[in-house]
């Protein structure tokens, strides 16, 4: 597989392709085995969406720092949650906790139809909405934990861990959907049934608490 160049110095054609082939590779040697995340892993710059400081570091397993305090996840742990939310073609996704807009571009290209972001700090929402050019994603200052956009979402993904998903989530959904966060042990995934939200343990991998409220800056 080959991909786009990420805009480095130094890097010819020839060179990214090898540093995005052993991104891949790096990828499925940490677990991810889902062709449709590994493509848009490949394929999607991270780059793009990283502090200039920080973009050599793109194509590593590593979380990187953003404004506000906030970090970018580092991609295994983005590649392992987006194979549990099972995004489909034509989806409406709702994600909480946006930062620079990556993962939104990653739902974009496994074919979600739009993508609603809420980011608590306006700062790292006008960087999303900037690095997107407004495709098909639309990203807005708001708290998570206190609203869930205009709702009729198939998918939410929540970059961030709760001790319970709040019932406004649940409400979100449509019928059938299936939500994907963070929990004190891990993750969990939870899928949307007549009587709420159901839920079950996903991987060990644990998140940053969500953190409630909106903010310009730290």
């Amino acid at each position: 597989m080959t991909g786009p160049r990420e805009g480095l110095a130094g890097h010819d054609g020839l060179g990214a392709a090898v540093e995005n082939a052993a991104f891949v590779l790096a990828l499925r040697g940490r677990g991810t085995r889902d062709t449709g995340v590994l493509r848009a892993m490949e394929q999607v710059p991270r780059a793009r969406f990283a502090p200039p400081a920080h973009r050599h570091l793109a194509r590593r397993d590593l979380a990187l720092p953003l404004p506000c305090g906030a970090a970018m996840a580092a991609p295994s742990t983005v590649a392992t949650m987006l194979t549990l939310l099972r995004v489909e073609a034509g989806m409406r996704v709702l994600e909480i906790g946006t930062g620079s807009g990556y993962v939104t571009a990653l739902l974009l290209h496994l074919g979600a139809d739009a993508v609603t972001g809420l980011e608590r700090y306006a700062t790292l929402a006008a960087l999303a909405t900037a690095s997107l050019d407004g495709a098909r994603a639309q990203v807005v200052q708001g708290d998570g934990l206190a609203e869930a956009g205009e709702g009729g979402f198939d998918r939410i993904l929540v970059h961030g861990a709760v001790a319970m998903p709040p019932p406004h989530w649940a409400a979100a959904l449509n019928p059938g959907g299936r939500l994907v966060a963070g929990s004190g042990t891990g993750l969990v995934v939870a899928a949307r049934t007549a009587a709420g939200l159901r839920a079950e343990p996903g991987p060990p991998l644990r998140l940053a608490r969500l953190v409630p409220g909106r903010a310009s800056a730290l």
